[in-house]
């Protein structure tokens, strides 16, 4: 498939984690870095996931991408694919949802670097997550980029 101007669509892939509690699924969501997204809440959270090319499977992608955005491993076990999405800009996203625990306060994202502020010549680093944090199903859904409530949507029916 491609765009308008003959491109292949942007596409990532990701690894939603999730554990089980008394008050039932939690998942973990990271929280987009960089200046735009720093005062926003609602629609600011996602599951940690990043492009990929030709050269590399989507599965490949997702686990890289994990240890990438939160600078641990991937964890191992079994996955459940949670399919494909098409967010609101375009980008193909593909998921799955793995099993585990991981305590927030050991993740080291990694950065970016970008112009900022804008038009200034300056270039900044800046997380690519800047905070993650375990969320009950019905308070992610709340605070996750809207597409990608269907993977929640998707791991409830699993669970």
């Amino acid at each position: 498939m491609s765009d308008q101007a003959g491109k292949r669509p942007r596409r990532s892939a990701g690894l939603l984690l999730f554990r089980r509690t008394d008050a039932g699924p939690e998942v973990l969501l990271g929280h987009m870095g960089g200046p735009f997204w720093a005062r926003k809440d609602a629609g600011a959270w996602t599951v940690p996931k990043g492009e990929y090319e030709e050269d590399e499977t989507a599965w490949d992608a997702a686990r890289r991408e994990f240890r990438e955005e939160l600078g641990l491993p991937a964890p191992d076990g079994p996955a459940l694919p949670l399919g494909d999405v098409v967010q609101s800009g375009g980008k193909h996203v593909t998921v799955w949802a793995v099993e585990g625990d991981l305590d927030p306060a050991d993740v080291v994202p990694g950065t970016f670097t970008m112009e900022w502020p804008p038009r200034s010549g300056r270039r900044a680093e800046f997380p690519e997550l800047d905070r993650v944090a375990w969320f009950g199903l019905d308070a992610a859904r709340a605070v996750t980029v809207k597409a990608q409530a269907v993977f929640l949507d998707r791991l409830a029916e699993r669970l």
